[in-house]
């Protein structure tokens, strides 16, 4: 009898051992929690708020893969639709020395285009309120843009789109 109980306070040590030792080895694994705030402080400094993760596209660039072949692709693709949609008899306002206007294009977040026309400051050789009532009139119905993405979040994106109006053939 005297064996068994021995035994038992043997094990009734070991057992408060082992849950001494788990109650302060607790203590050499407890972390400093980061401050949230300065979590977003670090983040916000990592991230880089001049360029997108994604630029705007349309539905026919979203099959490639490569970013740089999307962004080309959404680039020529919105050139090409401008380019179309001014036609020459719509530029007969424009005197022959122009054959190519900057456009501001700009994607907001909701999907939306806004395009301006780009002057020279010092040039006499646009009638900028034509060009602008032409831009306005015929660069309406164009086919659906995807804003472009910064950490998923859709972004407003601005760029200026050089598009030539005639070409010499």
């Amino acid at each position: 009898m005297k064996r068994i109980y021995n035994r038992k306070i043997k094990e009734v040590k070991k057992v408060l051992f082992l849950l001494a030792l788990a109650l302060t080895s607790c203590s050499y694994f407890e972390k400093q929690v980061p401050n949230e705030q300065e979590l977003l402080e670090k983040e916000l400094q990592a991230i880089n708020w001049d360029q997108v993760d994604e630029y705007p596209s349309i539905a026919e660039c979203e099959k490639l893969t490569d970013a740089n072949q999307r962004k080309q692709c959404f680039f020529e693709f919105l050139s090409a639709t401008i380019q179309e949609k001014l036609t020459s008899d719509s530029l007969a306002v424009l005197p022959p020395a122009v054959d190519t206007i900057e456009v501001k294009v700009t994607v907001n977040p909701d999907a939306t285009l806004v395009l301006e026309p780009q002057f020279p400051q010092d040039s006499t050789a646009y009638d900028k309120k034509k060009i602008d009532s032409i831009l306005r009139t015929r660069l309406t119905d164009l086919p659906k843009i995807n804003p472009a993405l910064k950490r998923g979040i859709p972004v407003k994106s601005q760029f200026i789109l050089p598009v030539i109006l005639r070409s010499e053939n």
